[in-house]
């Protein structure tokens, strides 16, 4: 994966942007109310679904 990232900084740079959003996100929760848990965890599965298909990537 550490190739894939290497040779593909733009896909790197989104998919922890969108992790960071997420947690972010979540962070404020108590702030917010509950509608941010839910786009909160819908950023960390996108963020997640993008290591996982950058894992499975040959470079």
């Amino acid at each position: 994966m550490q190739k894939y990232y290497g040779k593909h900084v733009d896909f790197n740079g989104l998919t922890h942007l969108l992790l960071g959003i997420g947690v972010g996100m979540l962070l404020t929760y108590p702030v917010a109310g509950a509608h941010p848990v839910r786009m909160g965890l819908a950023f960390i599965i996108a963020g997640l679904c993008g290591h996982a298909w950058a894992g499975t990537h040959k470079p």
